[in-house]
C-alpha cells in the first residue's frame, strides 16, 4: 500500500508542474485523495460487501467532488488534476499512466447490468469536461481533446476532437504531449476549408471557360466576403503544427 502512496506522489510531481512538494501533494491533492479512497471502497466491493463500498464512494465524492463506482477497475500511475466533477462509472475500466482533467464523464448508455461503460487504455489523456459513452475502448496512448463527446471506439495513439468526436488529423505530436489543447486540430474545420478549396478550383475553372467563350462573369461581393469570414473563423493551422496536407 505505501509503495503504491509513493507510486501515486510521483505520478503527481510528474503529472503537474504545479506540485512543489510531497506534503503539498499528500494533503492538498483531491484527485489521489478519491483515488486511495476508491482502492478501499473497490477492495470491498469484489469481497460482496457492496453497501460499505458504496458508503466510501459516496464519503470521498463529498469530500474531493469526484464520484467514482467502486466497481470501476484502475490501473497504476493513474491521476486526476483538478478533479472536480469527474464520474466514473461502474463497469468502467482505466489502465495505467492515464491522465485526466475535471469534470470528465465515463458514462453509459444502457440500463441492462452489464458492461455499459467505457474502457480506456494505457497512456491516455482526456481533457477537460471530456464525455465518454458506452462500452466503446479507447485505445492505447489516445488524446481525448477538452469538451469532446466520445461515442465511438477510438484507435490507439489517436487524436479525438469535437461533438461528436472525430479523429483529427495533421496535428503535433508535441503540442499534445505538452497538455496544448488549444493547438490541437479542429475535425470540422479541416472539411470547412476542404470545401472551399475545392469550390476555389471549380470558380477558377469556370472563369476560364467563361474566358474562352469571351463571358465575362459578375463577382459577387456579398459571397467573397462570407467566404472571407468563414476563413477568418477557421484559419489554417500554424506552419510549426505539424500540418502537412495543405488544407
Amino acid at each position: 500500500m505505501l509503495n503504491r502512496i509513493r507510486e501515486d506522489i510521483k505520478t503527481a510531481f510528474a503529472k503537474d508542474p504545479a506540485a512543489r512538494s510531497h506534503i503539498e501533494v499528500l494533503l492538498c491533492y483531491p484527485g489521489l485523495h478519491a483515488i486511495w479512497m476508491h482502492r478501499v471502497a473497490h477492495f470491498l466491493w469484489t469481497k460482496q460487501w457492496y453497501f460499505l463500498g458504496r458508503l466510501i464512494s459516496h464519503i470521498s465524492r463529498f469530500l474531493t467532488g469526484i464520484e467514482i463506482h467502486p466497481g470501476a477497475k484502475i490501473g497504476h500511475r493513474f491521476f486526476i488534476d483538478h478533479g472536480m466533477g469527474v464520474v466514473i462509472g461502474e463497469t468502467s475500466e482505466i489502465g495505467d499512466d492515464v491522465l485526466m482533467y475535471h469534470g470528465v464523464l465515463l458514462g453509459g448508455t444502457s440500463k441492462e447490468k452489464k458492461k455499459r461503460h467505457p474502457t480506456i487504455g494505457n497512456g491516455v489523456e482526456i481533457g477537460a469536461t471530456a464525455i465518454v459513452l458506452g462500452a466503446i475502448h479507447v485505445g492505447d496512448n489516445a488524446r481525448i481533446g477538452a469538451g469532446s463527446v466520445v461515442i465511438r471506439d477510438v484507435p490507439a495513439g489517436a487524436t479525438v476532437i469535437g461533438v461528436p468526436g472525430r479523429i483529427g488529423i495533421g496535428y503535433s505530436l508535441k503540442d499534445v504531449n505538452d497538455l496544448e489543447h488549444g493547438k490541437l486540430p479542429d475535425p470540422i474545420a479541416e472539411a470547412i476549408r476542404f470545401v472551399i478549396k475545392q469550390q476555389e478550383k471549380l470558380e477558377s475553372r469556370i472563369k476560364e471557360l467563361e474566358s474562352m467563350r469571351g463571358i465575362s462573369g459578375l463577382i459577387d461581393e456579398y459571397l467573397d466576403k462570407k467566404k472571407s469570414e468563414i476563413l477568418d473563423e477557421f484559419p489554417s493551422p500554424r506552419p510549426d503544427s505539424g500540418n502537412s496536407n495543405g488544407v
